[in-house]
């Protein structure tokens, strides 16, 4: 559980000047590379799931195929969640930009290896490493918008990151099925567009600054002497929240095929309809999220029961219209969950320890997305039925959401004075 409720960047720093420009064409390429970086780790979770069928096929001959190609499908959140704490330490010491260059670089030479590569342990290796890079480019691309953005700006570029995320998981699902048509190998290809954005990233992205009283300092490895003690209490309630929150974001995309498969929907096509108007739900909530002038943490509880309402409905859902329905108030619920966890996660952290808190918070996320079909398979178990499965973790949402709710109840009026925003 996170801990006390402090005030929200919005109503800390919203009367700050921003660090970088908010207008005009510099401003916008950046916002498109920050977003288009982000999409990156999404585009290595979904891509090549159509074509996994195929790749089965060609290594039929591997001992232990059945189990060994799936990884290559999960196998990068894994890395991305052992990692991203350690990419954070190294986020905070060297810099953000230029760690993001490397990695958007290497990102394309170890996604395109499996195009020249004949043996499944070393695909799954190029996958792990793919992996490594992606706990680099996440972090570092949140980094940079804690540290470009306050205020509401930061809210609504934070809302807009979890926005392009969703919405591109279903482009690139897609666009891996088309062009994987024509083998398993040729999405592999589509790595090589990092190649595209690095130059882009160093020549357009600036360096960060600290606000050290009214004068602006390179970031760097100077700021050291002027750290505190890293905020570990409160970064583990964030941290441990967002790894149930994860669970809770991807049961949905992970399992919405399995449920309608058991209610006797069997057309692909009916299905992929299904899960993109749920994604398009997981939009709609980031933006809902984004117009919300409100601090976060009290949110939380709120946002977890709408999330716990969706579940309930997709558990008592007889016909698969009312498991779409349960399926889209889940998801609008998720969809405003991630952009609260994160900017909850930032609002705590100062610039310093901006990027070993934003990497902790992303190894938190990625484990619970590694986990969530390990959880529900385990709940299937014991109650006998995928729904049931999905059903108690929604009675586990909405317990969490009324211990949350009494926590800040509890915490009330007098708040904590917060981490001082030192970006300027």
């Amino acid at each position: 559980m996170p801990g006390p409720v402090p005030p929200s960047p919005a109503e800390t720093d919203e009367a700050a000047p921003p660090p970088v420009p908010v207008s005009g064409p510099a401003h916008l390429l950046r916002v498109t590379l920050l977003m288009a970086g982000s999409c990156l780790p999404i585009l290595g979770a979904v891509l090549i799931a159509p074509v996994l069928p195929k790749m089965q096929d060609h290594f039929a001959s591997t001992p232990g195929a059945k189990a060994l190609v799936p990884l290559a499908l999960t196998v990068p959140a894994l890395a991305v969640a052992l990692l991203a704490p350690f990419a954070g330490v190294i986020v905070d010491r060297l810099g953000r930009r230029r760690l993001l260059v490397v990695a958007t670089l290497l990102y394309a030479l170890f996604g395109t290896a499996p195009l020249w590569l004949d043996s499944l342990s070393a695909v799954l290796v190029s996958r792990a490493l793919v992996g490594v890079t992606e706990a680099a480019i996440m972090t570092c691309c949140t980094t940079l918008i804690g540290d470009y953005y306050t205020g509401r700006r930061r809210v609504r570029y934070l809302a807009l990151q979890t926005m392009c995320a969703s919405a591109s998981a279903t482009v690139f699902f897609v666009l891996g099925g088309a062009v994987g048509a024509a083998g398993w190998r040729l999405p592999f290809w589509v790595y090589a567009v990092s190649l595209l954005l690095a130059p882009l990233m160093a020549a357009a992205l600036p360096t960060a600054t600290v606000r050290a009283s009214t004068i602006g300092i390179e970031a760097g490895p100077a700021v050291e002497s002027e750290r505190r003690p890293f905020p570990w209490r409160q970064s583990a309630g964030i941290c441990a929240l967002t790894f149930f929150g994860a669970v809770v974001f991807y049961a949905v995309p992970v399992e919405m095929a399995y449920l309608l498969d058991d209610l006797g929907v069997e057309n692909s096509g009916v299905i992929g309809l299904a899960t993109a108007v749920a994604s398009a739900a997981t939009v709609g909530g980031a933006v809902t999220f984004a117009r919300l002038k409100r601090s976060p943490d009290p949110m939380l509880p709120a946002v977890l029961a709408l999330c716990a309402v969706g579940f309930g409905v997709m558990f008592l859902a007889g016909n698969a219209p009312l498991l779409v329905v349960g399926a889209v108030v889940n998801c609008v619920g998720t969809g405003m969950l991630l952009p609260a966890l994160l900017t909850s996660a930032l609002s705590r952290l100062s610039f310093a320890d901006r990027g070993r808190g934003t990497g902790l918070w992303t190894a938190a996320f990625f484990g619970g997305e590694f986990l969530c079909p390990l959880v529900l398979l385990a709940a299937e178990a014991g109650v006998g039925s995928l729904a049931g499965a999905v059903g108690v973790l929604g009675l586990t949402t909405a317990a969490v959401a009324a211990g949350l709710w009494e926590s800040h109840r509890r915490a009330g009026a007098p708040r904590p004075v917060p981490v001082p925003e030192r970006v300027a």
